[in-house]
């Protein structure tokens, strides 16, 4: 029962971080962390699954290092845009201007 409970909030937790990505587009740090929560549920509802299993928790680490990695590369695109315009608003962002 304690294990249904746990993987249901994993889940909630990724669909609530979905629901934030999807209705919250207006500044990219938003949509950056948005994206950074789905993929901490992602990483707990795999802990879970493969301790649950008696799996291999060496891949966790793997995920998790691809995790920081994505979050470093939006960071950096965060930081980007915000030396070259100005702020973080989409609205202010071309894709025609280089």
């Amino acid at each position: 029962m304690v294990k249904l409970f746990w993987v249901v909030s994993q889940i909630v937790l990724i669909m609530s971080g979905a629901w934030v990505f999807i209705s919250k587009r207006k500044h990219l740090l938003a949509t950056l962390l948005s994206l950074e929560f789905m993929v901490l549920g992602l990483y707990f509802l795999l802990f879970s699954y493969l301790t649950g299993i008696e799996g291999e928790l060496y891949f966790t680490m793997v995920f998790l290092t691809f995790a920081v990695c994505e979050g470093a590369l939006g960071l950096s695109v965060l930081v980007s845009m915000i030396r070259t315009h100005g702020n973080d608003y989409f609205q202010s962002f071309s894709v025609l201007q280089c």
